[in-house]
């Protein structure tokens, strides 16, 4: 899953992240308002960690915005303001959960798992041939069978899924399940389909996983010739 912090206070930051990848999250980094909203604008995410008190545009602000224009992502506010009526606003600007500081990192990956299971519990199964992937369980299943992934594969398998019939570029994956220090130039992405086509094509010669050279992958909806 993928989260997007956005904070300006730079020790903070640093812990948030450190935190939150430990967690094996993917994530993405903005120190100011208008890095955010190019980050919102060239991605989606599971769950946006957002300060309120961030250079122009301010935290509420960004959030108005993004409610406008239609974005669901859950969002976890953060902000030193303690009156009943600040966090008022911030709930009703759109907010699904808010923290004052200092808080413990505890209670806020507490609250961060909290919001995503609340996220995955709307989401639908994804099925293809025989594989069943739950995201509010982060179960998946293969022939009726329970099928044990990394958090990477696991990432990487729903996101083919969504997208499943769909040829699903290199670049597009990567964005999607890892974060932006990726380096382009690593071959895990081809580590991961490996490890995939194993557990889930073995030897069969009829493929639920193709490689599209030179221009992605796709996961056929039925079982294919390679």
């Amino acid at each position: 899953m993928r989260i997007l912090v956005v904070e300006d206070d730079e020790d903070l930051a640093e812990v948030l992240v450190e935190s939150l990848e430990e967690a094996r999250y993917a994530v993405d980094l903005a120190r100011h308002g208008g890095a955010a909203e190019e980050l919102m604008t060239a991605n989606r995410y599971d769950l946006v960690i957002l300060d309120w008190k961030i250079p122009a545009p301010d935290g509420l602000e960004l959030l108005r915005q993004w409610r406008a224009a239609g974005r669901d992502e859950p969002v976890l506010m953060l902000t030193g303001r303690r009156e009943v009526s600040d966090r008022v606003d911030g709930l009703d600007t759109g907010a699904d959960d808010y923290l004052t500081k200092p808080f413990s990192m505890m209670e806020l990956m507490a609250r961060v798992r909290s919001l995503l299971r609340r996220r995955s519990r709307t989401l639908r199964p994804l099925r293809a041939g025989e594989i069943v992937l739950e995201p509010a369980s982060r179960r998946v299943t293969f022939a009726g069978e329970p099928l044990k992934l990394t958090p990477k594969e696991f990432g990487v398998l729903e996101y083919l899924l969504s997208r499943a019939g769909e040829i699903v570029s290199r670049t597009e994956l990567t964005e999607h399940v890892w974060d932006d220090s990726f380096d382009a130039m690593s071959n895990v992405v081809d580590v991961i389909m490996y490890r995939l086509r194993k557990k889930i094509d073995g030897g069969r010669s009829a493929k639920l996983l193709h490689t599209i050279k030179g221009v992605g992958y796709v996961l056929r909806t039925e079982r294919g010739e390679s």
